[in-house]
């Protein structure tokens, strides 16, 4: 007797390596998978400006990065002493108007160097809704705890998402002539827009990305979403919010990642790192033990070996680390 839904995942070609560049966009979901790459010690950049959920903030994060287009000071707000911008987390937020400015351009400036040479883009769409100021139309990525009466909320179609997409699509081409797009949705349910909503939302999302990977041969889907909602599909693989997968449900999926579009020797260095990975985070209480010299000595020794098969790895933060334990 089946135990859940089986499930097809097709494996892109060629698959991630340790020598490529990975850019993730999107959703809080992002932040796991990125959490877990960067673990694995792959060359990691993760949202340059903060937690996205909706296609058209996606959309122009990504034309921000390739103009490099620079934020002015003109273009922030303050709400409650602090200055924001409507396209940028509110950890990019600062009391000091300068500050909050050169943030945002830092990492802009950033990500357009690493976008240049990234080999794959990483996108999760959480929600086709939309909030628009009513004052100027204009869309906005996070409302910062604004007033609800100064946004209109609305679902976007699939063909304005698709368009959208298509337009970003071919941007990124012109830009980055070698760079591959692996398109996810975020597990994540949106609820405060309500169940049957929320449905819908991922429908015209999940709708318009497949049409983005049947059109374009360089853009795959992984299936985080179908994974979680049809292939876990219970409860005990949520958050007690009944909304976020817990640690059980993002580590299937990593899984799934990993199995399905790591190369094999990307499966094996990581494997290896993640041991290493675990080995720095371990909290110590008696550092001051033989049995942990050794410890810190045979990593250290391990770093060294590693350093010398995979080149293209830093390995400074963890070799730091363990060099600091004997101090």
């Amino acid at each position: 007797m089946l135990t859940s839904l089986p499930i097809q995942i097709t494996a892109p070609q060629p698959r991630i390596e340790h020598q490529d560049k990975l850019l993730l966009l999107g959703s809080c979901f992002t932040e796991h998978i990125g959490k877990r790459l960067a673990e694995a010690k792959f060359s990691v950049l993760e949202n340059p400006n903060g937690i996205l959920f909706n296609p058209l903030s996606v959309v122009k994060s990504i034309s921000s990065y390739i103009q490099n287009q620079a934020i002015a000071a003109s273009d922030l707000f303050s709400l409650n002493e602090i200055w924001n911008h409507w396209d940028f987390h509110t950890r990019f937020s600062d009391f000091d108007k300068q500050i909050a400015v050169e943030r945002m351009n830092a990492s802009i400036g950033a990500a357009h160097q690493y976008l240049q040479k990234a080999d794959w883009l990483i996108v999760t769409l959480g929600s086709a809704f939309q909030y628009f100021l009513h004052e100027n139309e204009q869309a906005v990525a996070n409302c910062h705890r604004a007033p609800g009466q100064w946004f209109e909320k609305r679902l976007l179609s699939i063909a304005l998402i698709q368009e959208a997409l298509k337009e970003m699509i071919e941007e990124l081409k012109a830009f980055n002539p070698d760079l591959k797009i692996i398109f996810t949705i975020s597990p994540v349910r949106h609820i405060r827009d309500g169940v049957v909503e929320n449905n819908r939302s991922k429908a015209r999302l999940i709708e318009a990305v497949h049409e983005m990977t049947t059109l374009h041969d360089h853009c795959f889907y992984f299936p985080a979403y179908e994974l979680v909602i049809d292939v876990l599909r219970d409860y005990r693989y949520y958050d007690i919010d009944l909304v976020h997968p817990n640690f059980a449900a993002t580590n299937a999926v990593w899984e799934q990642f990993f199995l399905h579009y790591l190369s094999e020797e990307a499966q094996t260095i990581a494997t290896k790192m993640q041991e290493l990975s675990t080995a720095k985070n371990h909290k110590v209480r008696f550092p001051e033990t033989n049995a942990y010299t050794k410890f810190r000595q045979n990593f250290l020794q391990k770093i060294a070996q590693y350093q010398q098969a995979y080149p293209y790895i830093d390995f400074e933060a963890e070799r730091r680390a363990f060099l600091e334990d004997s101090l």
